[in-house]
């Protein structure tokens, strides 16, 4: 069986920060401000949603880690330190134009499992547990 993968979100959003800073744009994130775990200025949420400019002139020490993302910053003239849980972050944008990547709450779960409890599986099961069949067409 296959061992399970590393969550995928954290990669992709260094993966697009960095092309996003590429194309002298502005880095924003958007956090959901209700996520166990974040600390950071909620006087500024709007519809339990943070939005955070973490471009390399609005931010210090910025690090973009596999269960976190932590920098200093100032918020209405107040330093502060924040720290984001990266399953927090709804999405990661250019402000200029838009573009970027949107994530939902499924992103990263772990397939379901189908063993353990000793059951025959279906045809209809066997179906949807089998890898992808990928083919050439012209």
């Amino acid at each position: 069986m296959d061992a399970p993968m590393t969550p995928s979100r954290p990669y992709l959003i260094r993966a697009l920060y960095d092309w996003i800073i590429d194309n002298d744009l502005t880095p924003y994130l958007l956090v959901d401000a209700t996520r166990e775990g974040l600390r950071a200025p909620m006087e500024f949420a709007d519809k339990g949603r943070l939005v955070l400019n973490i471009s390399e002139r609005a931010v210090r020490a910025l690090e973009l880690g596999n269960e976190q993302i932590a920098f200093s910053g100032r918020f209405g003239g107040t330093p502060l330190d924040v720290e984001v849980p990266v399953r927090a972050v709804m999405a990661i944008y250019a402000r200029e134009n838009g573009q970027g990547m949107l994530f939902n709450d499924t992103d990263d779960d772990p397939p379901p499992s189908g063993d353990g409890d000793g059951e025959q599986s279906t045809d209809n099961q066997a179906q949807t547990s089998r890898r992808p069949n990928l083919r050439v067409v012209k």
